[in-house]
C-alpha cells in the first residue's frame, strides 16, 4: 500500500502537471520557453538554435520558417516575408518608411494583405505560420500536446494588435492563456526576489523596463512589491525598433554609393538590408568595419552609426522621461533599468540610458530571451492554477477610455495607466422626450473633443423606453480584461434591457497617431479646457431653449400675459442665436438670464399640475393616498 506524504499546509493531492509554454513573438526573432524543474528555460529545435528567425517563406509548393527561409530569402526575397509583427492589426497605410523586398498591398477594408506564390496572406496569418513552428518545437521537446501558451505583445499594442496576435494562434492551433506585456514578462524574468549590488529586488523598488525589439519599443515602470507587479505607467512606439537602425544604415550606404534603394530590384534591396544589418551587429564589438555592396566599398565607425541612430534614440529617451514624469516619480527614485530586446545590443542605447539615469543598466539575462521566459514563468502558474505561487500582474491600459456625449465631447470612463483587469460604469440619459434609441460611440484617447480622439467602436442602443428627456438611467459599463481586450454594455436601468459589444477595431495606431495622440493632450491642455467649456455652455444652452419653448407651446397662452409670453420668447430666440456663436461668456450669460426669467412661468406650471391633480379629491381622499402610498409628488 503506498501513501502520499504532503507538508503542512499542501493539499494532499498532487498538483496536476500541464505542458504550458512562454512565447515571445518578436519582429526579428521569436522564441518559445517553459519551465522545467522550476526554473525557465528556452527550447532548441534540433541544431540547437533558441532563436527562431520571424521569417516565412512561401514558395509555390513548401512554406518554411525560420533559418531555412532566410536562406531562401536570397534568391526569392518577394516570398519571403519578414518583420511582420509591424503589420498586425494596422492599416496598410500606417505610413512608415521601411524598404520592403515583398509586396505589402491593402484590401477593400484597408487592412494589409501580403502577395506570396501561394496567394494573398494577411499579417495574421504569417505570424500564425511561426507561432506553428514554435508549437511544432515545444510538443516533440516536451513529448504531447500543449495545455495552452502564454504570448507576449508590446504595451502599446492596442485592441486591434492584439485580437490579431491572438487570432494568429488560433490559426496555429494554440490556446491563449494570457497575453502579457513584454516589459511585464522582463521584470518577471527578473524576479521580485531578485538581489544585486544595489537596492533592485528589495520591497516597494522601482523598475523601468527599456524594450527595444527589432519592430517596436516599450517602457514600463514598475513597482516590485512583496510578489507584485504593479505596472505604474507605460509609454512606447510599435513602429521602432532595430529594423530602423538598419534601415537608417541602407540610406547612408545609399547617400554613400550615390543611388535610391527604391530603385533596386527585390534581390538587390535584401543584400543592402542584409549588408546593412550585418555592418551594425560587427559595431557591437568593433569601432569601424567594412561594408560592401555591388560594386560599392566603404568603412562605417561605430561614431558615425551613432551619429545615424541617435534621432531615433531620442525618441525612446522622450519615452523614457514621460513615462517617469506619469508615474509621479523623479530618476533619483529608480532602482534599476532593465534592458530588454536584441536592438540593446548596440552600445550607444545602453550609453544614452546611462546618461539619462545615472546608473548601468541590467544586462544580466540575455535581452533576447528574457521576455520568453517571463511568459514562461507566468504560462507555468496559469497552468498549475496555483493561487499562491509566482507573481501577480498589476498592468495598466495606455490611453484613456470613454464615450461621445452632446456637443462633441469626450466622457473619459477608465482614465489612462489605469491598472487592468478593471471595470469602470457611468450613467447616462436622454436629451429628447421619447427618445428610443442611442448612439453610443466608443473612443481612445486623452483629448476632451471627439474629433480629436480615435474612435473604436459605434453601436445602436435600441430599447430604450420612451420617457420623457432626463428620465432614462443608461449605465455604460467598459470592461478591459488581463489581455487589455475591452468589452462596452449598455443597461436601461429602469426597463432592465441591455446591449454589448466587444471591441474590435479595423486597424491599429500608427507610431505616429500614438504619439502624436499623448503629446498633443498634454501640448493642448488649456485649449481641450475652454473648448469643453464652450461646447459644455453651447449644449446647456440648447437644453433650456428646447425646454421653454415646449412649455410655451403647450401653456404659454393660459399662463403668461401677451407681454410676458413675447418676452420669454425673444428670450429664447435671443440665446438659440447666440449659442451658434463661440462666444462663451455670452452664452453664460444669456442662459443665466433665461433660467431666471422662466422661474416664474416653471412656478406657474407647477401650480397648475398640483392644482388639476387635487381637483373634486376630498381631505379624507387624500389622507387615504397619502397613507397607501399612491400619491406622488
Amino acid at each position: 500500500m503506498l501513501m502520499q506524504i504532503s507538508e503542512p499546509g499542501q493539499a494532499t493531492t498532487p498538483r496536476q502537471q500541464r505542458r504550458a509554454i512562454g512565447i515571445d513573438l518578436g519582429t526579428t526573432n521569436s522564441l518559445v520557453a517553459t519551465v522545467r524543474e522550476g526554473k525557465p528555460e528556452a527550447l532548441p529545435d534540433q541544431q540547437g538554435d533558441q532563436l527562431l528567425p520571424s521569417v516565412v517563406y512561401y514558395g509555390s509548393d513548401q512554406t518554411v520558417v525560420g533559418r531555412e527561409a532566410c536562406r531562401l530569402a536570397c534568391d526569392d526575397p518577394a516570398n519571403a516575408i519578414d518583420s511582420v509583427k509591424r503589420h498586425m492589426g494596422r492599416r496598410a497605410d500606417s505610413g512608415e518608411d521601411q524598404l520592403l523586398s515583398w509586396s505589402l498591398e491593402s484590401d477593400e477594408h484597408g487592412r494589409p494583405v501580403i502577395m506570396t506564390a501561394q496567394g494573398r496572406k494577411t499579417p495574421e496569418q504569417v505570424s500564425a505560420s511561426i507561432l506553428r513552428a514554435l508549437r511544432e518545437r515545444a510538443e516533440k521537446s516536451l513529448g504531447g500536446d500543449l495545455y495552452g501558451a502564454v504570448i507576449t505583445v508590446p504595451a502599446y499594442f492596442d485592441d486591434a494588435q492584439r485580437l490579431a496576435t491572438k487570432q494568429a494562434a488560433r490559426l496555429a492551433g494554440l490556446c491563449v492563456l494570457r497575453l502579457v506585456n513584454e516589459p511585464t514578462a522582463a521584470a518577471i524574468a527578473y524576479g521580485p526576489d531578485r538581489r544585486t549590488d544595489r537596492k533592485a529586488g528589495q520591497d516597494g523598488d522601482v523598475v523601468v523596463v527599456y524594450d527595444l525589439g527589432g519592430g517596436t519599443f516599450d517602457l514600463s515602470v514598475l513597482r516590485l512589491n512583496d510578489g507584485i507587479f504593479e505596472v505604474l505607467a507605460t509609454r512606447g512606439d510599435t513602429a521602432l525598433g532595430g529594423g530602423d537602425f538598419d534601415q537608417a544604415i541602407v540610406r547612408w550606404i545609399a547617400t554613400q554609393a550615390g543611388f535610391e534603394p527604391s530603385e533596386l530590384s527585390a534581390v538587390q534591396q535584401r543584400e543592402l538590408l542584409d549588408c546593412a544589418r550585418a555592418g551594425k551587429e560587427r559595431l557591437t564589438d568593433c569601432h569601424q568595419t567594412e561594408l560592401l555592396f555591388g560594386n560599392w566599398q566603404g568603412v562605417l565607425s561605430r561614431t558615425e552609426l551613432n551619429d545615424l541612430i541617435d534621432p531615433l534614440l531620442d525618441r525612446t529617451v522622450d519615452c523614457f522621461r514621460q513615462a517617469v514624469r506619469d508615474a509621479g516619480l523623479s530618476f533619483a527614485e529608480l532602482a534599476e533599468v532593465v534592458m530588454v530586446g536584441g536592438a540593446t545590443r548596440v552600445p550607444r542605447v545602453c550609453e544614452r540610458i546611462a546618461e539619462l539615469c545615472g546608473i548601468p543598466p541590467l544586462t544580466d539575462i540575455d535581452p533576447d530571451r528574457v521576455v520568453a521566459l517571463g511568459a514562461a514563468i507566468q504560462a507555468d502558474m496559469l497552468a498549475c492554477q496555483s493561487s499562491t505561487e509566482g507573481p501577480l500582474l498589476l498592468d495598466v491600459t495606455p490611453l484613456s477610455l470613454g464615450l461621445e456625449t452632446m456637443g462633441g465631447l469626450m466622457e473619459k470612463i477608465i482614465y489612462r495607466n489605469t491598472t487592468i483587469p478593471v471595470a469602470r460604469a457611468q450613467e447616462f440619459t436622454t436629451g429628447q422626450d421619447g427618445q428610443t434609441r442611442m448612439v453610443i460611440h466608443v473612443l481612445q484617447g486623452d483629448r476632451d473633443l471627439v474629433d480629436d480622439n480615435r474612435s473604436l467602436a459605434r453601436f445602436v442602443f435600441a430599447d430604450i423606453p420612451p420617457m420623457p428627456a432626463g428620465m432614462a438611467r443608461i449605465q455604460v459599463t467598459f470592461e478591459i480584461d488581463a489581455d487589455g481586450l475591452l468589452n462596452v454594455t449598455a443597461i436601461e436601468q429602469n426597463s432592465g434591457a441591455a446591449t454589448s459589444v466587444e471591441v474590435q477595431p479595423s486597424s491599429g495606431l500608427s507610431e505616429q497617431t500614438i504619439r502624436q495622440m499623448l503629446e498633443s493632450s498634454f501640448a493642448a491642455a488649456e485649449e481641450d479646457k475652454q473648448a469643453r467649456i464652450l461646447r459644455e455652455r453651447k449644449v446647456e444652452a440648447q437644453r433650456i431653449v428646447e425646454a421653454v419653448e415646449t412649455a410655451l407651446k403647450v401653456d404659454g397662452d393660459s399662463l403668461l400675459s401677451a407681454s410676458e409670453y413675447e418676452q420669454l420668447g425673444a428670450q429664447a430666440a435671443g440665446l438659440a442665436e447666440t449659442a451658434q456663436s463661440d462666444d462663451a461668456d455670452s452664452i453664460a450669460r444669456q442662459t443665466e438670464a433665461l433660467t431666471d426669467a422662466s422661474e416664474e412661468f416653471a412656478r406657474r406650471r407647477m401650480s397648475a399640475e398640483i392644482k388639476a391633480a387635487l381637483q373634486g379629491r376630498s381631505v379624507d381622499d387624500l389622507a387615504s393616498s397619502a397613507s397607501s402610498g399612491s400619491l406622488s409628488s
